[in-house]
């Protein structure tokens, strides 16, 4: 039953799924007043609890406090409201790069009541085009660096009528921020409802219709309040760093809603390659990293190097499953566990995961407080422990696609099926497998790419990796590696040979790759996610 909504545009609300398609929430122990404004709890809320004065946002040259961060996102919020018209319920799209100012735009949105769509700077006109008419956006806040491919957007949309201009530096130079700087620093934020959608994720990496999946003022604060207060027992100390957008949910997790929620500060970056991470990491002191295990690789040839990351505390793994001997090397390099874990945009974050005192090599670990998985068939029947199937999860967010038919086929009887292939051990751990759409089927066999990847990541001579199932005539698929060999190698056909024999010495003899090739390098998001599906022919 939802509670009340603040909303007076009832678009979202009109257009959740069906009730029967909902996944069952289990919300025991996430208790919050029917009325709840997000924005308002990360900011404002934090400067009545004593932490007006401590570090908030760091970036693009210069520290901002709490009480700066609540007195610019109530400025912005008034001239959302009464200049430029933004009503409660009305979708606001953000278009930038990780930087402050588009947290300050984010927050500002979610305290006029509006729901957030974060969008990433890749995207181009054609592709923002749909996102804006799936969801009926109004307004857009820009960076003004990045106003080309938006501008040609709202030329074209019946829906998109307003773009506003944003400063992403220092310097609050633009439309926005001289509207905001006319406004007083007191904002009394839009009543909303703690069942009010409060953001639109749209799904990375899909083809054809995009997915929007909806989440509640209420979801925003659980995610903070289960995995990051549980697992990563966030202090008022810790300084976040990442490499994921915030456009993400994984990104908006880890930088920005985590460390705001207490006390902490976030270290932010618009070119968030490993060695600006290194560098960030080295002079701010940053406590929690969160990127893929790409770029963790990296960190580790910069450690053997010389540079200083000893200050890291935690470092989150995600986006795509972690290779054994990743981890195995920064336990050996730190003495502290990376902690592997798997999220969904649907589930808004990380629902399993390894802990600081429950950690294990190629392993994904346990579901997080509140949440239930479990291992199914196609028929949603449990599978017996070690056998590889449908991972199954339910707790307190889940899916609820916009107006979308595939909302049945994520969600059954109940569960949220993510899309990974998983089995689960005798003691209770989660193991990745592989998508389930992305497992290899060669001559009858089920091969998970990620298996084959990690045991070519041992050998010294590779630096990189990518499997894929390549089309064969007679076996249907075969595992196919395309390999990023370390300086100094030659991939030649002893190479070769020497790649599948170390496979095959590895892991079952039956899963080596039959064909490998060698590339100067992998295409990968802006995450540093490997494409697989840009290696398939």
């Amino acid at each position: 039953m939802l509670g009340p909504t603040g909303h007076s545009d009832t678009f979202t609300r009109d257009n959740l799924p069906p009730p029967d398609l909902w996944p069952d929430l289990v919300t025991a122990g996430f208790d919050y007043p029917e009325w709840l404004n997000a924005g308002v709890e990360l900011t404002d809320r934090m400067v009545e609890r004593g932490f007006g004065d401590h570090t908030a946002l760091i970036g693009n040259g210069r520290s901002r406090t709490y009480k700066e961060l609540a007195d610019w996102t109530n400025r912005i919020a008034h001239a959302l409201v009464a200049d430029f018209g933004v009503k409660p319920g009305n979708r606001v799209l953000i278009r930038s790069a990780n930087n402050p100012a588009m947290v300050a735009a984010w927050l500002a949105a979610t305290k006029a009541g509006a729901v957030v769509v974060n969008t990433m700077p890749m995207l181009r006109a054609g592709e923002l085009s749909k996102i804006v008419d799936k969801a009926e956006i109004t307004h857009a806040l820009c960076d003004t660096r990045l106003m080309e491919d938006l501008v040609a957007c709202e030329k074209s949309s019946r829906f998109l009528k307003t773009v506003i201009g944003f400063d992403g530096t220092a310097n609050h130079d633009a439309e926005l921020d001289r509207a905001a700087l006319r406004k007083p620093v007191k904002f009394d934020a839009i009543r909303t409802g703690r069942d009010d959608v409060a953001l639109l994720g749209f799904t990375s990496g899909t083809t054809g219709e995009p997915k929007a999946t909806m989440h509640f003022h209420r979801d925003l604060l659980i995610i903070a309040d289960g995995y990051a207060r549980e697992v990563l027992g966030v202090t008022p100390d810790d300084i976040f760093i990442g490499s994921p957008p915030l456009a993400f949910t994984f990104g908006l997790g880890g930088l920005a809603i985590f460390p705001l929620r207490f006390g902490a500060a976030a270290a932010l970056l618009e070119q968030a390659s490993p060695q600006n991470m290194i560098e960030m990491i080295e002079t701010h002191r940053a406590t929690v990293c969160f990127t893929a295990p790409t770029a963790y690789r990296v960190m580790l040839k910069a450690m053997a190097e010389g540079a200083d990351l000893t200050s890291l505390r935690a470092a989150v793994s995600a986006g795509e499953t972690l290779p054994a001997p990743v981890y195995t090397e920064w336990m050996e390099r730190t003495g502290k566990p990376m902690l592997d874990g798997i999220g969904a945009t649907e589930m808004l974050h990380i629902f399993v995961t390894n802990r600081f005192s429950d950690h294990h090599p190629a392993c994904t670990g346990r579901p997080v407080t509140g949440y239930e998985a479990r291992i199914v068939d196609d028929t949603m029947q449990t599978l017996p422990i070690g056998e590889v199937g449908r991972l199954a999860v339910r707790g307190p967010t889940g899916c609820r696609y916009m107006a979308d038919d595939r909302q049945s086929k994520y969600v059954q009887d109940g569960w949220n099926l993510t899309g990974d292939s998983f089995w689960m051990d005798e003691d209770g751990r989660f193991h990745f497998a592989a998508r389930s759409d992305d497992m290899i089927i060669s001559a009858g066999y089920n091969i998970a790419g990620p298996e084959v990847e990690a045991a070519l990541l041992s050998h010294p001579a590779v630096l990189e990796c990518a499997v894929i199932g390549a089309t064969d005539e007679d076996r249907g698929q075969i595992v196919e590696a395309h390999v990023v060999l370390a300086p100094g190698q030659t991939g030649d056909p002893l190479m070769v040979k020497l790649l599948q024999d170390h496979v095959k010495a590895t892991i079952a003899p039956y899963k080596y790759p039959r064909r490998v090739v060698f590339t100067d390098s992998l295409p990968k998001t802006q995450t540093g996610k490997i494409q697989r599906f840009r290696l398939k022919h």
